[in-house]
């Protein structure tokens, strides 16, 4: 089912602001809980990840209000990422169809920025990122095969 949520980055507090915001709408971190970045495998081109940085958060969901989903990652200070205002937050798509995905990517791309090409991902959906001609950022997960 398409649903739409909100994608966060923290500069290495994800997992405090997550506890945090789950102490106040409750509930229990969706899926797997939270991903360590050190429970991802190494994707080609990607640095290396430090002893430090296994624990930060690659990945965590929190439902809140029953309908709504605030997802979390960490920016890793020893890969030159920062979060600030602008990009500390994504509006995360799930459409039913990769055709319907593409359809949406292709047309918040077009004079944006594509930050990832939509491709198969190692959690098995197809994925994508990019930032639209003002400014937005947007993500794109299909669970569609």
């Amino acid at each position: 089912m398409a649903s739409v949520s909100t994608y966060l980055n923290f500069q290495e507090t994800t997992e405090e602001a997550f506890n945090f915001y789950k102490s106040i709408f409750g509930g229990e971190f969706f899926g797997q809980g939270i991903m360590r970045m050190g429970d991802t495998p190494a994707c080609e081109g990607a640095p290396e990840i430090s002893e430090k940085d296994k624990n930060l958060v690659m990945h965590v969901e929190l439902r809140i209000l029953g309908v709504h989903s605030l997802m979390g990652t960490d920016c890793v200070g020893s890969w030159g990422m920062q979060a600030q205002p602008g990009n500390n937050m994504h509006i995360n798509l799930s459409p039913d169809t990769r055709a319907e995905t593409k359809q949406f990517f292709d047309a918040l791309a077009e004079d944006g920025k594509i930050t990832m090409e939509l491709q198969e991902m190692f959690w098995g959906d197809y994925f994508g990122s990019c930032t639209d001609k003002y400014g937005i950022n947007w993500m794109f997960n299909c669970r569609e095969k």
